[in-house]
This record gives C-alpha cells, sequence and structure tokens, in this order.
C-alpha cells in the first residue's frame, strides 16, 4: 500500500462516496476506485460495501481507517518538521468553533492566522459539542472549542474564559412578566419563566437542567431549538427567554430589541475551553495555532465586555 492509496480510501470512508471524494482530491473517480480496490486487493479484504447511495465501511474498513488516519497524520507531522527547520511551518489546521461564539471569532482569528502562519491552511467549522467531540475522535478536527467539555483521558484542554449564563428577554416579554431591566433573578425566578431552550445534549441546556435539579426545580421549557440565530428572533418576537452566555448578543450591541438579566444563587457558571486530542502529536502548526487561537478568544471576548459596560 502506498500513502495515495491511504488518502483515496481515507476520504471515501469519510465523505461515503466516490463522486464527492474525487472533488475534495481534485481527481478522477476511475482512479479514486482504482486506489482503493489496490487496497482491497492487497489486503485481501472488502473495506467498503458499495450501494447505490454511496460507500458504507466493513469491519476491516473500520480498522484501517483507524490506522490510515494516524499513519498520514505522522506523515504530516515529519512534513511540518521538516518545514520547521527550515523556519517554515505549514499544514493544515482545522478548529471547531461553536454557534454562540463564532460571530464573535472567526475574522480576528482568520486574521491572526494569516498573519502569524501565512502557510498553513485554516479550516473553521461550526458545530454543536456532541458533533465535535466525535470530529475530533476521528481526526477530522485537530482542536475544539468547546463548553464545559467533559473530562476524559483522550483529550487535553486549555482553559479560555469563564463566564456566567444569563437570562436574555425582549421589552415585550419583560412587560408581560413584570420585569425591570437588569434586575437580577433567582434562578428559581427563572425557572417559572417560559424558556426557549437548545434540546438535549446541549452543554447549556445540561447545565440549567443540572443546576435547577439541584435545587430541585425544573424549566419551563416552551420551545426547543437548535439554532442560536433561530432562539434569539424568537425571543425577540417575545415568544420566551434564552439563557445564554452574554457574548451571543455580539452582533446585536447596542440594541434595543434585547434585555440581559443575571442570574443568582446559584450563577450558572459556563467554561469555555480550547480542547485536543491527547492521542495525536502535536505539530509545530497544531502548537502555534493553540496559541493563537487561545490569544484571539481571550482579546475578542474582553473587547466585547468592554462594549457591554456602556449598553
Amino acid at each position: 500500500m502506498d500513502l495515495k492509496q491511504l488518502e483515496s480510501f481515507v476520504r471515501v470512508a469519510e465523505l461515503g462516496s466516490f463522486t464527492r471524494a474525487a472533488i475534495a482530491l481534485g481527481v478522477q473517480q476511475p482512479l479514486l476506485s482504482r486506489h482503493v480496490r489496490q487496497l482491497e486487493v492487497e489486503l485481501r479484504q472488502n473495506l467498503l460495501d458499495r450501494n447505490g447511495r454511496g460507500v458504507t465501511l466493513t469491519e476491516a474498513g473500520r480498522v484501517l481507517l483507524e490506522h490510515a488516519r494516524g499513519i498520514l497524520h505522522q506523515v504530516e507531522v515529519a512534513r511540518e518538521d521538516l518545514g520547521a527547520v527550515r523556519g517554515a511551518l505549514g499544514g493544515r489546521v482545522s478548529i471547531g468553533l461553536p454557534p454562540s461564539l463564532s460571530r464573535l471569532i472567526t475574522v480576528p482569528l482568520c486574521q491572526a492566522f494569516k498573519q502569524k502562519l501565512p502557510g498553513a491552511q485554516l479550516t473553521l467549522t461550526e458545530g454543536f459539542s456532541l458533533q465535535m467531540y466525535e470530529a475530533l475522535r476521528s481526526g477530522r478536527l485537530d482542536m475544539a472549542v468547546l463548553y464545559n467539555p467533559t473530562i476524559s483521558p483522550e483529550l487535553e484542554t486549555s482553559s479560555l474564559h469563564e463566564e456566567s449564563l444569563m437570562l436574555i428577554g425582549s421589552p415585550a416579554a419583560m412587560r408581560q412578566h413584570a420585569l425591570k431591566a437588569k434586575t437580577e433573578l433567582t434562578l428559581q425566578q427563572v425557572s417559572a419563566l417560559p424558556l426557549i431552550l437548545p434540546s438535549q445534549p446541549n452543554a447549556f441546556r445540561l447545565l440549567i437542567e443540572s443546576e435547577m435539579l439541584n435545587a430541585q426545580l425544573r424549566p419551563r421549557v416552551v420551545l426547543e431549538v437548535d439554532g442560536l440565530n433561530a432562539i434569539l428572533e424568537l425571543v425577540r418576537e417575545g415568544l420566551g427567554f434564552a439563557v445564554l452566555p452574554p457574548y451571543t448578543l455580539s452582533s446585536h450591541v447596542p440594541s434595543n430589541d434585547f434585555s440581559l438579566h443575571r442570574i443568582t444563587r446559584p450563577k450558572l457558571m459556563s467554561q469555555l475551553r480550547l480542547v485536543w486530542s491527547a492521542r495525536r502529536q502535536l505539530t509545530p502548526t497544531h502548537q502555534a495555532a493553540i496559541a493563537i487561537t487561545q490569544e484571539r478568544v481571550s482579546d475578542a471576548l474582553r473587547g466585547f465586555i468592554q462594549e457591554m459596560k456602556g449598553w
């Protein structure tokens, strides 16, 4: 087997289609099919089940996929180490961002990469925690920014920011429930309000329900919506309240459409952390990417907090 064959197999397996993999790799589909078939002949096992809707992995294919990803990663590490010897950092870096943060951090993060790692290819992916955990495990993501990540020997983490969740409402909803602007609410008061929350297993939903359970409370969920923009639009229309970090409103500051309320007794503290696989060796480019991400996320959040002081 050779590297081209392994790369072809990995992309077909990940994308579930020879057609999509050929487009992603920029090669002709017959060549891609030949690479995979040569692997199967050499290993004397079928790696893929082919059907009209695409391909799925056989048991042998799943075993090889894990090894192939590791082999290709080690080759990339070797290339980057050799590039570092001559003072040039390059290669690919894939970072996952949560929807609540992506609007605030995407531009400054891309600008920093362009300035500090001009030879690297940056890929940003927006997604929820469960999706990004799986992408980290499979190697599709090199690192991800996550809320309250589960402690695991497979993951390394670095703290970025700690923030208390706040109740976000509209002026109409405030009047309906007799709330004054910028008032502090207890968790018990919040539990009685109509809430628009993401569905399980969203990190914010888990935190809210866990803290309420500890206080022998239950949230009054009127809508479950898995989309930050959709949640905020529903809140703007007065259909309920959201419980989110304040920087989810980064594109709305200043705004008369929303009102923020601190939650006390207890506070809903959410930790934002940068996470990467402990099983994969970090390249010099990845190490630089971690430092850049830590710096830019911290700077962006600090700037937003300053901007909010007059809101």
